[in-house]
């Protein structure tokens, strides 16, 4: 899947992957993707949740060696949030 920023947050735990994603995705433009690699195993529930919160479109998940690579399209709403 193609992708525009990329983030690692591979050996980060809970929440640091969403936190760091949270950060990338308000510095981007509607619209965009970000890839977010992490090995938390709870970015399996904490990634989709964030997004649904805070408005940004959870693309999929796919493995990624030890983890797992999620893909968000950042939202268009106010700062993304919302």
């Amino acid at each position: 899947m193609e992708f525009d920023e990329d983030i690692d947050a591979r050996g980060l735990i809970c929440p640091l992957p969403v936190l760091r994603a949270r950060k990338r995705l308000l510095a981007m433009a509607p619209g965009r993707v970000l890839r977010l690699r992490a090995t938390d195993p709870a970015a399996v529930v904490d990634v989709p949740h964030f997004c649904r919160e805070a408005g940004h479109q959870f693309l999929t998940d796919t493995p990624d060696g030890a983890g797992m690579a999620y893909f968000i399209r950042r939202g268009d709403g106010p700062a993304g949030e919302g």
